[in-house]
């Protein structure tokens, strides 16, 4: 065990070890008693009465001073002249008390936050009672303020409104949050960390940082709280502009808005994959897509149709970019003379959208975010220049593609191309092309439904596509069957019966006569998670779905 040094002898200067000692119980003491006079100082100099305990509180006074101007959103302080009052609703992000008489709080509303100061005495006769329990006010609490707006003297760079500030005059509990928090809504502000990702604790302390980071379980399990900062509002809102987008482009091309139904009578498309549920005395399933009730409506003679709504998928895929339930774009259109009108539309759906949200000052305000708060790809997505086609490939072009550059696409050349491979053409394609959107053209006709038309030139491909991002599918589509009697027959070749159940009401639907017609749906959640760069298509839905989540 370790001895204290021995004392010095007399007349012997003290050794170095020694000294530090000395100074470190020095300081030691003096903070003690720094700490013992500033608590006496609160305690003997707070006045028993309080005379501020009608501005503050549980409950809003009838005592409380005027309103003056009440703010529904907390950004809208910035068109309010200096030392006009202000009132408005705020959640308490952090608070801290720097002595009895003052305390500073962080109040934030949506992505916006604002520095508040509440100080003893003022117009308003602020007391310290007041003051400390301002500083005490639990972290996510939803507050009612009402304040004089003030210009600080430095920016108050750590909130959004840096160049004002709040000086509380009243302030009221609205609603209490419960401590400890779970998850602290500021530390899901970042990305979560990839799954190769280790957080470096230790060495990030070396540096002061603070690498504080909450995983994607967490954040999914604790939704309420990780959709509070700024980086998730703005995902919201991005997906929230896709889904927009969609319907000013398909308005704007005078398509009709239809809606589909989620249950039908029998397992469709083969009934692989597909949610089975009780339906009062019977089964019923969950649509996998709204493809037979758009060409019903196409045969119907709705014209070109489209539609917004949730598509099932029963596949236990557990990779990052599935889900059991997600958001389809979907689309169909008569032919006019050539399948490729569908591909060049669906072509110029996907530029349109991605165009818009890199130069619309509403969206990129939200990627501006992002950025950020640490997701470096948001937004940054290549595409041709303007004026210039989409890239376009075969799918036996891809397949040399692939081959020519090292990869083993096997002896097969209708063997479908892998989610590898697919991220491989995506590398090759940006790499020749500059772009991270691209299409692959005539599919064989092995890897597609029954309903998919065969190429008039070759019987063994089909008029069908798949548009990737990032290397990744987000899309597919075709040319439909219209033709009763082609139909029925190629679903007798695959061992399907066009009178049974769940495929009568579909195929009778051409019996009396179609245009010919094809379409596509693309996935919403894929669309942001690969625009803005996201490693998980979860963290671009809000309640996501898949094998493991049923909440919340």
């Amino acid at each position: 065990m370790a001895s204290n040094p021995p004392p010095a002898a007399e007349g012997e200067a003290p050794s170095k070890n020694g000294l530090k000692k000395a100074q470190k119980e020095k300081e030691k003491a003096e903070k003690k008693a720094k700490k013992a006079q500033v608590q006496q100082g609160e305690s003997s100099q707070v006045p028993i009465h309080d005379t501020a305990s009608q501005l503050y509180g549980g409950k809003v006074s009838q005592n409380a001073p005027e309103t003056g101007t009440f703010l529904n959103v907390l950004y809208d302080i910035e068109k309010e002249a200096e030392s006009s009052t202000i009132t408005f609703i705020a959640q308490v992000q952090s608070s801290r008390k720097p002595s009895a008489k003052l305390a500073f709080l962080v109040l934030g509303q949506y992505e916006h936050t604002i520095q508040a100061v509440a100080a003893e005495g003022g117009g308003q006769g602020i007391s310290r009672q007041m003051v400390k329990w301002c500083a005490g006010i639990s972290n996510q609490s939803i507050v009612r303020v009402t304040a004089t707006v003030f210009k600080p003297k430095d920016p108050v760079i750590s909130c959004s409104i840096s160049k004002l500030e709040a000086h509380i005059l009243s302030i009221y509990m609205i609603s209490e949050a419960a401590q400890p928090l779970p998850v602290q809504p500021k530390d899901c502000n970042q990305p979560p960390l990839r799954d190769e990702e280790e957080p470096e604790q230790e060495e990030a302390g070396k540096e002061g940082k603070d690498l504080a980071n909450v995983s994607l379980k967490a954040r999914l399990d604790n939704r309420v709280l990780s959709m509070r900062p700024p980086s998730q509002v703005a995902i919201m809102k991005i997906n929230e502009a896709v889904y927009d987008l969609f319907g000013e482009f398909m308005k704007g091309r005078g398509f009709t808005y239809m809606v589909s139904p989620s249950f039908a009578g029998a397992a469709t498309e083969g009934g692989a994959g597909v949610f089975e549920v009780k339906y009062f005395d019977t089964k019923a399933y969950l649509t996998q897509s709204p493809q037979f009730y758009k060409q019903i409506a196409i045969a119907g003679g709705a014209g070109p149709v489209y539609l917004v709504g949730p598509v099932f998928r029963a596949e236990n895929s557990n990779t990052k970019r599935h889900l059991t339930e997600f958001t389809g774009l979907d689309f169909e259109l008569p032919i006019h003379e050539h399948y490729h009108e569908v591909l060049t539309l669906g072509e110029e759906l996907i530029t349109f959208l991605i165009r818009s949200l890199q130069t619309r000052p509403a969206y990129t305000y939200w990627t501006s975010i992002l950025r950020a708060a640490g997701y470096t790809e948001a937004g940054n997505f290549q595409l041709p220049p303007a004026g210039t086609a989409a890239v376009r490939i075969s799918f036996a072009e891809a397949k040399t593609l692939l081959s020519e550059s090292g990869y083993d696409i096997g002896p097969d050349p209708h063997a479908d191309i892998d989610t590898a491979q697919e991220k491989a053409l995506g590398d090759l394609i940006l790499h020749k092309h500059s772009t991270h959107f691209f299409s692959i053209d005539k599919y064989p006709r092995s890897l597609r439904p029954f309903y998919t038309a065969s190429s008039p030139t070759d019987p063994t491909l089909t008029n069908s596509y798949d548009f990737f991002m990032r290397g990744q599918e987000i899309m597919s589509g075709a040319q439909r069957i219209h033709d009763h009697g082609e139909l029925c027959a190629n679903m007798a070749r695959l061992g399907l019966d066009p009178g049974g159940e769940g495929f009568r009401d579909y195929t009778e639907a051409f019996r009396y006569g179609c245009v010919p017609h094809g379409g596509g749906g693309v996935g919403l959640n894929r669309v942001v998670q690969f625009y803005l760069g996201l490693n998980n298509v979860r963290e671009a839905t809000l309640f996501p779905r898949d094998p493991a989540r049923l909440a919340p």
